[in-house]
């Protein structure tokens, strides 16, 4: 695991040189280990940042660059095949490593990007051609590591953060459809970026890019998905599936306990980290697993179910307690590591339980990734309930002007149970697409829009074909199938991988994500919707795989998230930082980008005795200011 960066220009070699130290040093979270840069021609740099995992002696570092001198490698991740790979394709070669970057250097030198489809692991990796003069690029099937690609002016640098862009002298302008988008989800999904000119590698593309630009991209990895061709299969297809399910799982788990360094797993007690756990445990006696506990938030702490399954599996386990005021004082850490905006409180929880983790161990595996191709949210089950036309939708229905008048909030029992009605009867009124697209924003195109001070600067129709495009698999004819498609595509990398990546990194902690390993996903794709969800119990099949070994508690806790008290803090602590600072009146006014009357109506909410949802709001515009003021403002 470690961080790449690299350019290739047409400016004065020197300059970028300096700049391309000063990314590399940036980038140190991710790639503790060493820190190197590489010249390889007048135009092109190289450098990378490395965290040491597998064959982690000195010669492994990179660049590395192959015998003839023609290729030159720098790569993120982990190829957990790699060993069978090199004894499929290369196996009269002499590697001066035991790495998987030296494997992977080969494989490309001798396939191109035909060596993509074999990839079992994660990474975001870049090879420039010497004879050629281009670089090309890829990342992983499913975004698990990060890519940028700033192009503007035969200007062409690439980084695994977008921290070491920041480091050359770039033109620096927000992108104002990026920043609506932002406002919607807390995060920025697909290839968006907040600034014009830098774009992210889609998740299963590659790219070839020269002085002259970005030559060409293509998508290498499609999700075998057919809607409509997956047809009910009978009960003895479901015995069938779900020991096959456990089996690839099984599988998966014990290829990512390949490690030169200590291991350990994330423990959080719910189905999937549990089921991680059980299969890494077969395979590593006193397996090392970790989890935190919440002292004085109750209603939060889950460590009484990861105890359950540390004991059952005979684990070596921690748990961390953590206070408010533990997690309270790591906020400014978070903000600080991030480079981009990106919103989603549960990121300090997992700041924390990385920082702690990494204390023990540098490698972890986590659950990531269950709850999207088995149907484990609330959402899906929302969703499945609305296609099936209960009388309960109607009831609904009914209720919907009452619901509008209960408190809302994510921090009580009731107040959640509320807000979850209110958005259910919102949800009934839209269709599929429409209803997948609310359900993943906390606030509308219409709400985001009147918080800005422009918003002539939005193109409104690039931001609805954008919208489209992520929930371009959503039809009225499909099924919930389609809506985990979309997770896989939208929420998946822009959110969840996004948050344990860049935080796992900020802590020097490489994590694995074992469920989403290409063969689950591809299999997971061909199951029938009621495989996944009955009678709204989601994650059937993954749960009934593991029955017989899962502690039973862990079949009937409720299902919670990875929350911290954050209505909480702003309305306390954080109070100051918001009137006074980020969100003062007269900074928004000298700043231009928000309405300042919008500004104040949101403060006035938190506030409030019915705050809803607006403190992910006013978490968004506190994460985006303080990038601001970091960054942009000179």
């Amino acid at each position: 695991m470690c961080g790449i960066v690299g350019f290739l220009t047409q400016t004065q070699q020197h300059q970028y040189s300096e700049c391309l130290t000063k990314a590399v040093k940036s980038l140190s979270k991710r790639g503790p280990d060493a820190q190197l840069t590489l010249e390889l021609s007048e135009k092109v740099g190289f450098g990378h940042a490395r965290l040491s995992v597998i064959d982690t002696s000195s010669v492994a570092n990179q660049p590395m660059t192959d015998v003839s001198g023609r290729y030159t490698i720098l790569f993120n991740g982990e190829i957990f095949n790699y060993r069978e790979l090199r004894e499929q394709f290369i196996p009269d070669i002499q590697l001066r490593t035991h790495s998987d970057t030296e494997v992977l250097l080969h494989l490309f030198i001798q396939l191109g990007k035909e060596c993509l489809p074999l990839l079992n692991g994660f990474f975001a990796f870049a090879v420039y051609d010497k004879e050629t003069k281009e670089i090309f690029l890829a990342r992983d099937r499913y975004g698990i590591k990060p890519l940028y690609i700033y192009a503007k002016d035969q200007q062409l640098i690439f980084a695994s953060e977008l921290k070491a862009i920041l480091q050359f002298p770039i033109t620096k302008e927000i992108d104002y459809d990026s920043l609506a988008i932002y406002l919607q989800l807390n995060y920025l999904p697909g290839n968006k970026s907040m600034l014009k000119h830098v774009e992210k590698l889609l998740p299963g593309h590659w790219a070839f890019i020269s002085d002259g630009g970005i030559c060409k991209k293509e998508r290498y990895y499609i999700v075998p998905f057919h809607p409509g061709e997956i047809l009910e299969k009978p009960e003895q297809d479901y015995d069938k599936s779900k020991a096959q399910l456990r089996k690839l799982v099984e599988e998966a788990v014990q290829r990512r306990l390949v490690s030169d360094v200590p291991l350990g797993t994330f423990l959080s007690g719910g189905i999937d980290s549990s089921i991680v756990t059980y299969c890494a445990s077969q395979n590593v006696r006193h397996l090392n697993t970790f989890s935190i506990g919440f002292k004085d938030e109750p209603f939060f702490d889950e460590t009484q179910y990861a105890n359950l399954v540390a004991k059952k599996f005979q684990t070596n386990h921690t748990v961390f307690s953590i206070s408010n005021d533990d997690m309270f004082g790591c906020i400014h850490h978070v903000l600080d590591y991030m480079d981009e905006p990106f919103a989603d409180s549960s990121a300090i929880a997992v700041y924390l339980l990385s920082n702690y983790t990494k204390q023990k161990v540098t490698v972890a595996l986590s659950g990531d990734g269950g709850d999207e191709l088995f149907a484990g949210y609330n959402k899906h089950k929302a969703e499945f309930l609305i296609r099936k036309n209960t009388v309960f939708n109607q009831l609904v229905k009914v209720g919907s002007p009452f619901f509008k008048l209960l408190p809302k909030s994510r921090h009580s029992k009731w107040t959640n149970l509320f807000r979850q009605l209110e958005r259910f009867s919102d949800g009934l009124q839209l269709n599929p697409a429409e209803r997948y697209w609310r359900w993943c924003a906390f606030q509308s195109d219409t709400e985001v829009f009147s918080m800005l001070a422009h918003p002539e600067k939005i193109n409104h129709s690039e931001i609805k074909d954008f919208q489209k495009s992520m929930a371009g698999f959503i039809h009225e004819s499909g099924d919930l199938n389609d809506v985990l498609l979309a997770d896989l595509q939208m929420v998946l990398p822009g959110d969840m991988l996004t948050k344990v990546d860049s935080m796992s990194m900020a802590n020097s902690l490489e994590v694995r994500v074992p469920l989403l390993d290409y063969t689950v996903v591809d299999f997971a794709f061909s199951l029938p919707v009621s495989f996944k969800i009955k009678e709204g119990n989601g994650k059937r099949i993954l749960k009934d795989a593991f029955a017989d070994v899962l502690p039973k508690e862990l079949f009937t806790r409720p299902k919670k998230g990875f929350e911290v008290p954050l209505l909480k803090w702003l309305q306390n602590e954080l109070r100051g930082m918001i009137e006074q600072d980020l969100l003062e009146d007269s900074f928004i006014k000298e700043q231009g980008i928000f309405n300042p009357e919008s500004i104040r109506k949101i403060k006035e909410k938190v506030f409030s005795n019915n705050p809803g949802d607006v403190h992910a709001i006013i978490w968004s515009l506190v994460v985006f200011q303080h990038w601001y003021k970091r960054y942009m403002k000179e």
